[in-house]
């Protein structure tokens, strides 16, 4: 048998297998043993060179030929079968297009966060500016220089996280804001916002919660100026209707000092649990900046007054929302989160 008889029976032979495979792994082995480097097709042409060069280019070409029709078989197979093992895995995997998709739940600012921001930026329209300091603080601005003295109840142990290096953390903001009066001449308007620490936990109270502290220093500043930032900022929070009153109190930093109460925004003011049955709610605490305040970090008291106030955020959210314990707001419990999705 010739050359040529051979190519012709080694195309048959590689046809009658292409047709007969069912995998891809058939098809690679056919592909190997027909046209690999060691295949069927190269110990057929090892003999051209026994032949005369005229036989050797007509079993050249022939060779090509069969070799590009067994390729071209090989690529239809291998897409055949492609298809079909697709077709078999859709069989296999239903997908029903009518089905809505799989929900990916957006996220939301925190109640807390939200309340932050808000309240920023009622104080910012009004002029003030936002300062910030450390969180782990020393005593003399913390206690000693906000006229808060030595045995005062607030410095025991059971009030304060006292650290091994002497220092605390902080139990309010209002340190920030002696260090911008030592850094700063007046005029001073600040709020400084910030998490702050003491030794507390129940269903209203957190060791740690979150507080803004305001500062307003300048010339000719009274109480009236005071009741009326506090007032369009009650307003802003709660609504033009809610009431306010003004109770006088007495706080180390501020002289005359009050605290400010709004009207129960559970009750409407008749009375209720969370108000003790008085139809009022402590929502912050306030004054005029005390003289020996003033002398301590250097400004005159003489030329300049202030007044200075402190609100809990988490107490502002927990009126805002209804919220009946301060506990919630810290557990992470995405079924309580997601009630306050798009609140801002």
């Amino acid at each position: 048998m010739g050359l040529k008889e051979d190519l012709k029976t080694l195309k048959e032979e590689a046809k009658r297998s292409l047709e007969k495979a069912e995998t891809l792994e058939t098809l690679n082995e056919i592909r190997v043993s027909f046209l690999g480097k060691k295949g069927k097709l190269k110990n057929i042409l090892k003999s051209l060179g026994k032949l005369s060069p005229e036989e050797r280019k007509e079993i050249g070409q022939l060779a090509n030929s069969i070799k590009d029709e067994i390729e071209k078989i090989l690529r239809e197979k291998t897409e055949l079968i492609k298809k079909q093992l697709l077709e078999n895995q859709l069989k296999e995997k239903k997908i029903d297009i009518t089905l809505p998709p799989a929900w990916i739940e957006s996220g939301s600012s925190h109640p807390v966060i939200s309340t932050l921001i808000e309240i920023s930026e009622i104080f910012i329209s009004m002029g003030f500016s936002v300062a910030e300091g450390p969180e782990i603080e020393e005593e003399k601005y913390n206690f000693d220089m906000l006229n808060i003295p030595p045995d005062h109840p607030a410095r025991d142990m059971q009030d304060t996280f006292f650290l091994n290096n002497g220092k605390i953390l902080r139990t309010h903001t209002s340190p920030v804001q002696i260090r911008t009066m030592l850094k700063n001449k007046p005029p001073i308007a600040i709020i400084a916002p910030g998490r702050v620490y003491r030794k507390d936990a129940d269903p209203t109270h957190s060791p740690m919660f979150h507080q803004i502290e305001g500062l307003l220093v300048d010339r000719n500043v009274t109480f009236r100026d005071l009741k009326g930032i506090l007032k369009i900022f009650l307003e802003s929070i709660f609504g033009k209707n809610v009431k306010i009153r003004f109770r006088p109190s007495y706080f180390p930093f501020t002289e005359p000092s009050a605290e400010v109460d709004i009207g129960c925004t559970v009750c409407g003011g008749s009375g209720c649990r969370v108000c003790k049955d008085t139809g009022w709610l402590e929502i912050l605490g306030c004054g005029m900046v005390d003289i020996q305040v003033f002398k301590d970090v250097g400004i005159d008291p003489e030329e300049y007054t202030g007044f200075a106030f402190g609100l809990g955020i988490e107490r502002i959210a927990m009126l805002k929302y209804r919220i009946t314990d301060i506990r919630l707001l810290f557990t992470g419990d995405m079924r309580f989160n997601r009630q306050f999705k798009g609140i801002r």
